[in-house]
């Protein structure tokens, strides 16, 4: 009865997303910022692509993982931020229902990618640090192209089985949906048809393929910080640190704002600020990436102005 009354029903063909509609006098300003920030994104991504493909010192393990995750990073803030940019212009803050499926299936897939892409990273430093006599072995050619290779297929394999549900959703309005791009939880609120075997998958997927990566990231660091306490020199703990300080603040900036999105209870508090930390991990965290990598990174910097020079000669 209950399929049939939805189909008696005038289905949603078009989504209008909110996006910061209740900031209207600072649209073109929020233009202005985003479009820095994507283009910022894109440079200082491409830049490392580039670095590491063209300096022969740079091709190791470490950074092989940095230019896969620059890579996700170029296709993540593309994902988001190229919509958000032409809603900015053309004031026109619709998107197909198949679009925004189409945004959703990448932005969960990239982001799941990136959960056991920051693990695999994780796991790199700890080889490095904790068994540095085994490093070159179990780190090989083959372990890399494995271990990246599972990332990127894990992520969009896991998402094409919540997107195969959840495109069989119907939809009949209301069709607004508070966000600036297709999220799971704020689509599934606007769905006239039964979405517990929905959430109930995207539970159970979370926890087997967020919550795994996580725990194995936490068990790398715990490992790492350990061996570095045990560092006699202070000179010796801070060489140590320095090689995996730069990731540590990309996954720590990355997993506490998906906590505080996804995971904490929604007070009237967080509710408000729900944009805020999505912008965080959906639009910084990309664009933190380069500086971060870059800044506190000797090589980069090295490569950097080798490049600088032979372009200038």
């Amino acid at each position: 009865m209950e399929d049939k009354e939805w189909n008696n029903q005038t289905t949603v063909k078009e989504f209008i997303l909110l996006g910061f509609g209740n900031v209207h006098e600072f649209q073109t300003l929020l233009f202005l910022v985003f479009l820095v920030i994507y283009l910022v994104t894109m440079v200082g991504n491409l830049l490392i692509v580039i670095l590491v493909a063209a300096d022969q010192h740079l091709h190791t393990p470490m950074y092989f993982f940095l230019v896969n995750l620059s890579c996700l990073e170029l296709c993540y803030s593309s994902t988001i931020l190229l919509r958000m940019l032409n809603s900015f212009v053309t004031k026109n803050q619709s998107m197909s229902v198949k679009l925004c499926f189409t945004q959703l299936y990448f932005f969960g897939g990239l982001a799941t990618a990136e959960c056991y892409l920051l693990a695999a990273m994780s796991y790199d430093r700890y080889l490095a640090i904790c068994k540095p006599l085994h490093y070159v072995i179990l780190m090989d050619v083959r372990s890399c192209l494995q271990l990246a290779s599972a990332s990127w297929v894990i992520g969009f394999l896991v998402n094409s089985l919540t997107m195969s549900l959840v495109t069989h959703l119907v939809f009949c309005g209301p069709n607004e949906i508070d966000h600036f791009f297709c999220d799971f939880t704020p689509l599934l609120k606007l769905s006239c048809s039964n979405t517990l075997r929905v959430q109930l998958l995207i539970f159970i997927l979370s926890a087997l393929f967020g919550l795994v990566p996580f725990i194995l990231t936490l068990m790398s660091y715990s490992s790492i910080i350990r061996n570095i306490l045990r560092i006699p020199s202070t000179v010796g703990r801070k060489k140590a640190f320095s090689i995996c300080s730069s990731h540590l603040i990309v996954v720590t900036l990355f997993y506490g704002t998906i906590v505080i999105v996804y995971v904490l209870p929604k007070n009237s508090t967080l509710r408000e600020l729900n944009k805020a930390f999505s912008v965080i991990y959906t639009v910084l965290t990309p664009l933190v990436n380069p500086f971060v990598y870059s800044l506190r990174n000797k090589d980069i910097k090295h490569a950097l102005s080798k490049a600088v020079r032979h372009f200038i000669d």
